[in-house]
């Protein structure tokens, strides 16, 4: 397996938190989900469809289990995030595992007792 650069591997780490709703940038690699030329991108999903590029080792438009294996983050969520159980995980369900994960997040966060005043 090719050595990935630190700087990249930080970056992965945050690749499931960035993939915000919304559609990817115009200039998103052709391999990605194509915008909606009417939409704004968000920056943290434009840096997220930046990163995937940046995983997806073989260009196939897809990341593999190889690709974010020393990612623990990626790594662990790959077979949830996968959710058509075909071994490699898209730009698109990467964005969908996103959005359950904020949703989860967001659901305790209500849960939780509010502050005393």
């Amino acid at each position: 397996m090719p050595l990935i650069p630190t700087s990249l591997r930080l970056h992965a780490l945050l690749l499931t938190a960035l993939a915000a709703a919304g559609p990817v940038a115009a200039q998103a690699p052709a391999i990605l989900p194509q915008p909606d030329p009417a939409a704004q991108a968000s920056k943290g999903e434009a840096l997220a469809a930046q990163q995937f590029k940046w995983l997806d080792l073989d260009g196939d438009g897809y990341l593999s289990k190889p690709e974010v294996a020393l990612f623990p983050r990626l790594r662990d969520a790959f077979d949830e995030a996968d959710t058509n159980h075909d071994g490699k995980v898209s730009f698109e369900e990467i964005r969908a595992q996103a959005a359950r994960q904020r949703a989860e997040r967001a659901s305790r966060r209500a849960a939780e007792p509010a502050p005393a005043k």
